[in-house]
């Protein structure tokens, strides 16, 4: 299956991450570190609901685990990075 981006810096930004992750979902200490935050932090904005990619959580327990698309971290960081 090949992917349609209709923008050009979400594909750079998802081949980017393709390559260096070689899967399909980041864990949430991978986006905490493409993020350079903590994953406390990136705990906080899954509770509040925002400043963060569309995500899955694997089960219904209170810490289970949460997995982020790399398709859906390239949407966002290509939304939110400007470039010159």
């Amino acid at each position: 299956m090949e992917l349609k981006f209709t923008n050009p810096q979400t594909e750079l930004v998802y081949q980017d991450l393709k390559s260096r992750y070689n899967k399909a979902t980041l864990t949430k200490k991978e986006l905490a570190n493409e993020f350079t935050v903590s994953t406390s932090t990136i705990d906080l904005y899954i509770s509040k609901g925002i400043g963060i990619p569309n995500y899955k959580k694997l089960g219904t327990a209170k810490n289970a685990k949460v997995v982020f698309n790399i398709i859906d971290v390239a949407e966002y960081l290509s939304q939110t990075i400007k470039t010159a």
